[in-house]
């Protein structure tokens, strides 16, 4: 009876930027220093706010159950760290692979350290980073929020400037006043949409 081949563990490398204008060289370099075959390594030029990449889903295809995923940082993986979270379990959990991250070798679930393993210090370090992530971005919105709070109480405006009216807006305004025009027809002759002129006319009946 034939046995079924076994799969014999490979190495694969991912590494990407956001835009087709920056250089993929250092993450390369990196990569292939490690070393991974440059055959075996995927690089997407692509936003990193999802995973819908061609050559993340490509390599996601190709690898199997032992196998081994370098990439250079975290961040090259993703920017999301909710959904770094998701694919790093997927990756180790689900598919049975490996992850090494270069630049932090804490991030490194072949490894064993006494009596705990890679898998389980990196799972402690990434819920830590996203924790981080998470706070930083809840930071970021309040303070963005206190900015603008202060900008508006010093009379900031923001948003588009209001639409100033045209010379010819009161007399326009006088014939709709003795039905001489309808709205439509005034807001044609104004050039601006009906919902601006009956804007301007709440506003400066309110006067």
């Amino acid at each position: 009876m034939l046995r079924p081949r076994r799969h014999r563990p490979r190495t694969y490398g991912y590494a990407r930027v956001s835009a087709k204008d920056q250089n993929l060289a250092r993450q390369m370099d990196a990569l292939r220093s490690f070393p991974v075959d440059e055959r075996m390594i995927f690089a997407d030029k692509a936003s990193g706010k999802d995973f819908n990449r061609p050559a993340y889903r490509e390599l996601m295809d190709q690898m199997r159950a032992g196998d081994v995923l370098v990439i250079k940082s975290i961040d090259r993986l993703g920017r999301n760290y909710d959904e770094i979270l998701e694919q790093w379990r997927l990756i180790t959990k689900q598919m049975g692979c490996f992850i090494v991250v270069l630049d932090m070798p804490l991030l490194d679930t072949r490894t064993t350290r006494g009596d705990l393993t890679g898998a389980f210090i990196s799972d402690i370090v990434l819920q830590l980073l996203s924790y981080v992530a998470q706070v930083e971005r809840e930071n970021i919105k309040q303070r963005q929020a206190e900015g603008i709070a202060a900008a508006k109480a010093r009379g900031v405006r923001f948003g588009r400037p209001p639409k100033q009216r045209p010379d010819n807006y009161g007399e326009v305004c006088r014939h709709v006043s003795s039905g001489a025009l309808s709205k439509r027809a005034a807001a044609k002759k104004l050039e601006v949409s009906v919902a601006t002129l009956n804007k301007w006319m709440v506003e400066d009946s309110k006067e």
